[in-house]
């Protein structure tokens, strides 16, 4: 499997995870305070929202990969193409 068809595939399954999901969250330390022995942290918990037109986009542009470019290196629709040339005498 070639770099191109993993990313082709890696596209596909983020975009469907965003259109599954729609949103994500992560844990931001922003504050930190030491006051001797005593120990003070303020963490904000971020959320972000993702668009449709992301899925989407990411699995039309994994789509193309896999079909445009995979019949650049070769296949059709993992087919793979023979080129084989005779000469006859």
């Amino acid at each position: 499997m070639n770099v191109i068809k993993m990313v082709a595939i890696l596209l596909i399954v983020v975009g469907v995870l965003s259109l599954v999901y729609g949103n994500f969250s992560y844990t931001k330390a922003t504050h930190n305070v030491d006051l001797g022995p005593l120990e003070l942290s303020v963490k904000d918990k971020e959320r972000v929202n993702v668009p449709v037109w992301v899925g989407v986009g990411s699995i039309a542009a994994g789509a193309v990969m896999l079909l445009v470019l995979g019949s650049a290196a070769g296949t059709a629709g993992g087919l793979k193409m023979s080129n084989r040339w005779t000469r006859t005498a």
